[in-house]
């Protein structure tokens, strides 16, 4: 048993050696998804009835994305009479496979691992499992085949969305049980990078608009993507300009090469300007498409320009005065990272009247601190008010900078900082605006992790400014309770602080007089540990071929467990476990830990004692695991 005190943005891996005696060991990644919320005592009732399709329920959600490779069940619940009860799953995409139907005889209990490659069906299995409150699993006490194939209904979907798992009974007596426990057990491509694209469209000018392109791949990907090329052929109706950001971009062929490695949980982008040539009131479509990849994407194909697969974006506008910006779907963001989100709202909230600093506190995340500095002199206390709506209705509070400039360069910077890393985040900043001979607001927002280098924000324009580089710039008025000067900063990977500096673009006079933001509500994707576990074998010694070692009877191997944690929440208190093949012999004293397989040097004794340890890992040998 390996026992991990903490683990944040790390991998941590384990090995031992082993004299195999047979049988080939496969690295693959498998991820594990858990049901705890018992029942009441008889919560599974007779009038639970399969015949009437009334059953008892438990959903197990899967954030993760990717193509379903292998599918294994585990169920512990506590019921006499073992034949009254049937055991059904469905997947996200509504297929459902029976498990269990009306097997077992007078039997009790269910403490059964299902798995397609079981030598044994359930229809077979007559014994009385061990299955109450205090019992612990996995592992579990035996495993059977279902009664129909999971791996012939589920692989190749995906594995995003509710799995629900379905209990009724056949009989409809007074027998009655309880739940204890499911573990969903899927298998992902052990050699992916799930590649996913995103385009937004806003405003250079009236006359000029910028398409910013953007490729993540996955925070659950195994691997960095390599190769990536993006199709975006420009349409009629727009002139290239120019492109900057990451890569190039080839406007005769439509082709952004990236240049550049995607590794997990990483985001690249490329700026396209274009010069709007088309008519007032033409609608213009603009499509693009990861083209080409060195990985195999689980859910998309490169190059095929089908529109339902994640690395395909289409934005269009219509020709007519300044193009709003579109800001990308927060919610999407956080399902992506495998999270939920969080909102700080500020009329939840309070803030003292001249202060330059305040704080709120958000369930799940904690305590979030904001501090204001300013070169300017601040022409109203600094406070919760309704000054600027931003449309959205009178009511809604927002953070009110009021703010007197005596000179163009001065600058005013609110940080806000988290106690923990989030995945990603979004909030609407109002009234970024201008002014003739008196102001031209300019705003910038970047993010950082663990005190790394600054990252810009992705910005989206009102009709009031215009998106420059990593500033937002008002080059037309806009009044508080309009929607024309917001703008919207979105951060698509994990940040702990944001810096929001607030000034004038060169476009104010030298002495700007008052200008005002307001800051309003933000999002924030929940913090949440991402675990998977992957396991390779490598033959160390067959003591008969030289240099080219085979996995033959009286090998010596090494098996290298990786548990990673590609979340942005630490993971505390993880465990895992690996129960030794019958045919395989474990080396007493192998036990190791490091950061990789080829630095795992740290040596960890067999035992559950704790004396010989000399760091926060923990392992043992049992017997089995």
């Amino acid at each position: 048993m390996m026992k991990i005190t903490k683990l944040r943005f790390a991998t941590l891996l384990m090995f031992g050696w082993l004299c195999l005696f047979s049988s080939t060991a496969h690295a693959q990644t498998v991820s594990r998804y858990t049901n705890t919320t018992d029942s009441a005592t008889g919560a599974i009732t007779g009038t639970q009835s399969c015949t009437v399709g009334v059953t008892f329920q438990r959903d197990i959600f899967v954030a993760d994305d990717f193509s379903v490779q292998d599918v294994n069940f585990g169920l512990l619940m506590a019921h006499t009479n073992r034949a009254d009860f049937g055991v059904y799953l469905r997947s996200p995409a509504g297929n459902i496979v029976t498990l269990k139907s009306t097997t077992g005889g007078t039997a009790d209990h269910l403490n059964v691992l299902f798995d397609d490659q079981a030598g044994t069906n359930i229809s077979t299995h007559t014994a009385n499992d061990t299955a109450t409150a205090t019992t612990i699993v996995p592992n579990y006490q035996r495993t059977f085949s279902p009664a129909a194939s999971m791996n012939s209904a589920f692989v190749g979907q995906s594995s995003y969305g509710t799995w629900s798992l379905f209990i009724c009974d056949f009989n409809n007596n007074s027998i009655n049980g309880t739940f204890f426990q499911a573990d969903l057990y899927l298998t992902r491509p052990a050699a992916s990078a799930d590649l996913s694209m995103t385009k937004i469209v806003s405003s250079g000018s009236p006359s000029t608009a910028v398409y910013t392109l953007s490729v993540t791949n996955s925070a659950s990907s195994a691997l960095t993507a390599t190769g990536v090329t993006v199709r975006d052929i420009l349409p009629s109706g727009v002139t290239f300009v120019s492109a900057s950001g990451i890569g190039t971009y080839n406007n005769s062929t439509g082709i952004w090469t990236l240049g550049t490695n995607v590794a997990p949980a990483q985001t690249v982008s490329i700026d396209i300007s274009v010069t709007i040539t088309a008519t007032v009131g033409t609608t213009i479509t603009n499509v693009a498409k990861v083209w080409t990849s060195g990985i195999t994407d689980p859910d998309s194909t490169p190059g095929n320009s089908v529109t339902t697969e994640d690395d395909y974006a289409s934005r269009s506008f219509t020709v007519g005065g300044r193009i709003p910006g579109l800001a990308p779907s927060i919610s999407s963001i956080c399902s992506l990272a495998g999270s939920t989100t969080n909102i700080l709202d500020w009329n939840n909230q309070s803030w003292t009247p001249g202060s330059l600093t305040g704080s709120a506190t958000l369930s799940g995340i904690g305590t979030v601190q904001f501090a204001v500095s300013t070169q300017g002199a601040f022409s109203n206390p600094l406070a919760l008010t309704t000054d600027n709506t931003g449309g959205f209705g009178s009511g809604g509070l927002s953070l009110f900078q009021s703010i007197e400039y005596s000179t163009i360069n001065e600058v005013t910077t609110t940080t806000v900082t988290l106690p923990v890393a989030v995945p990603g985040a979004q909030f609407r900043v109002f009234d970024v605006d201008y002014a003739l001979d008196d102001f031209a607001d300019k705003l910038t927002v970047t993010g950082s992790l663990n005190g790394g280098t600054p990252f810009n924000a992705s910005l989206a324009n009102g009709t009031a400014n215009y998106i420059s580089g990593n500033s937002a710039i008002g080059d037309a008025g806009s009044g508080g309770t309009a929607n024309d000067g917001n703008v919207t900063a979105t951060f698509s990977q994990p940040i702990d602080t944001i810096t929001i500096v607030y000034g004038n673009h060169t476009t104010a006079p030298a002495d700007p007089l008052g200008q005002a933001i307001s800051i309003h509500d933000f999002t924030f994707c929940n913090p949440r540990a991402n675990l998977t576990v992957s396991k390779i074998s490598t033959v160390i010694d067959d003591y008969i071929s030289g240099n080219n070692d085979k996995y033959l009877p009286g090998a010596l191997v090494r098996y290298c467990i990786t548990v990673n944690n590609a979340g942005s929440a630490a993971a505390t208190n993880v465990s895992a476990s690996d129960t030794v093949p019958t045919d395989v012999t474990f080396v007493p004293g192998s036990m190791m830990s490091g950061t990789s397989c080829g630095t795992a040097t740290t040596p960890e004794d067999d035992d559950a004692s704790d004396g010989g340890e000399v760091d926060a890992v923990r392992m043992n040998f049992n017997g089995t695991a």
